[in-house]
């Protein structure tokens, strides 16, 4: 895990830049469905150093996943992000945004993608604007070898057009939920990365 201090925007080849696509991966995996319990092993026997608030977090991450079932997790996703009606978390931007779901900032965000050459797959269900599909889109940008699609004014223009706005208060939602226990780090995780992101690019 990187410092939050050392992550810049440089050469894609540079450790940073891994460890930014890194970071957007997992978080895209966590937040998109449970994980499973292989996952959990791995993240707990990762190494965790530092003392940023990003370094922090993700020891807190990896002492949750040392605490934690497979099965724990999954009730827990399902009781936070899925529930009887409308979820106790939404994870949508659209949400956020404009107070509903399958709104305007949904159709902005799907031009966006076709311009990049992107789109759903047909066998995901979740809408383009869940946190897990924009995590996963800016580990795209980050990592691919697109030069003409991935590139950081690419990237900043993404993050700022369809992330910036909402996804620390959809972080703080989870953070402040009672019933959070496994995604309390991984929010705060999540939210100390966005922080530096936001910094970052605000700089460049």
């Amino acid at each position: 895990m990187t410092t939050a201090q050392s992550i810049k925007f440089e050469s894609p080849d540079q450790g940073e830049e891994t460890a930014r696509a890194d970071v957007y991966g997992l978080l895209a995996t966590l937040l998109y469905a449970p994980p499973p319990q292989d996952l959990l092993d791995t993240i707990a026997a990762a190494p965790t150093q530092g003392d940023s608030g990003l370094e922090h977090a993700w020891a807190d991450v990896v002492a949750a996943c040392k605490t934690v079932t497979q099965e724990e997790v999954r009730e827990e996703y399902e009781q936070l992000f899925v529930g009887v009606g409308k979820p106790e978390v939404m994870l949508y931007g659209s949400y956020y945004l404009s107070g509903f779901l399958m709104e305007k900032p949904l159709a902005e965000l799907r031009t966006d993608l076709a311009q990049l050459g992107l789109q759903r797959s047909d066998n995901v269900v979740e809408s383009e604007d869940h946190l897990a599909t924009l995590c996963e889109v800016m580990r795209y940008l980050i990592a691919s070898d697109d030069v003409v699609h991935a590139n950081l004014t690419v990237q900043k223009k993404f993050f700022n057009d369809h992330m910036q706005a909402w996804v620390l208060d959809c972080c703080a939602a989870i953070e402040a939920s009672q019933n959070a226990k496994f995604y309390k780090p991984v929010a705060r995780l999540a939210r100390q990365f966005f922080e530096v992101e936001i910094q970052a690019f605000d700089m460049t």
